[in-house]
């Protein structure tokens, strides 16, 4: 099933998705099946772009952006999360 997310009110006027970036992906049947496939980049048509929304602020306008991209799922009844940058624990920090 391929399905189209869109995820609004960012504040940055632009954004690395416009420069290639993807998202960061983890399917938990695909870890299962894949051995050692856990978080990985994918999502096809990523932009990110003004919303038209504004919101006032004492004597100027901020405006909000919104990111979107398309999906498909590879596996039915999935558990499958979406970041921003691939998350690392306190231990990798380190």
């Amino acid at each position: 099933m391929n399905v189209k997310f869109n995820i609004m009110n960012f504040t940055k006027p632009d954004s690395l998705f416009n420069y290639g970036m993807k998202i960061s992906i983890y399917s938990h049947k695909r870890a299962h099946e894949e051995n050692g496939v856990g978080w990985y980049k994918g999502g096809d048509r990523i932009s990110y772009y003004a919303n038209g929304i504004k919101k006032d602020i004492a004597y100027y306008s901020k405006g909000y952006f919104t990111s979107s991209f398309d999906y498909k799922f590879l596996y039915d009844d999935d558990i499958v999360y979406f970041a921003y940058a691939t998350p690392y624990t306190y231990c990798d920090l380190l």
